[in-house]
């Protein structure tokens, strides 16, 4: 039975956003699950950012994340090689991998080019789950992942913006998007 990842990134920002080159991973989340959506294994850690090492106010208040969470952390290229030794377990049935929104896609590429990282997920497709859900449900316009949910018949389980929980309700959506079969 094949698996799939499903990842999602907190990372520093400020009221308004700022572009992906400024934002920096804060906490990994992901959630290897079945085909059937159940999780199989799970990943979390906090990120200590590099070029803007404290966090903004509205970055705490958006997130739950607090300032001691990433002083007490390590840098990526340190807490990368753990994602990695932790995904090699399940590298030979993994399918994909797939985030809500190409954003985390984008952070992570951007992050493996600055530090010069390799990864398993470079090899394997990624999934846009936000647009395979939009295209499912025929939306005119893709949704948020709550809004998602709702529109599944679904409640957000947990405290929003944090990364593993993120990635757990995102995965719920996995099975109602793609035709899952062995």
């Amino acid at each position: 039975m094949g698996h799939w990842l499903v990842i999602d990134l907190e990372a520093t920002t400020d009221e308004g956003g700022w572009p992906v080159a400024e934002m920096e991973i804060i906490e990994i989340g992901a959630s290897l699950v079945d085909t059937e959506g159940h999780e199989r294994d799970h990943f979390q850690r906090f990120v200590k950012p590099q070029r803007r090492p404290c966090l903004t106010a509205f970055c705490r208040e958006l997130t739950h994340i607090e300032q001691s969470d990433v002083d007490t952390a390590i840098p990526l290229p340190q807490v990368w090689p753990q994602f990695e030794r932790w995904l090699n377990q399940h590298a030979s049935r993994l399918v994909g991998w797939s985030s809500w929104g190409d954003y985390d896609r984008r952070q992570l590429e951007q992050e493996w080019r600055q530090y010069r990282l390799d990864s398993v997920l470079a090899a394997l497709p990624h999934l846009n789950l936000k647009q395979a859900f939009a295209k499912a449900r025929q939306l005119p316009r893709p949704v948020g992942l709550h809004s998602a949910l709702q529109l599944a018949g679904l409640q957000f389980q947990g405290q929003q913006h944090r990364a593993l929980t993120d990635a757990r309700n995102t995965a719920r959506l996995l099975p109602l998007v793609l035709p899952l079969k062995d």
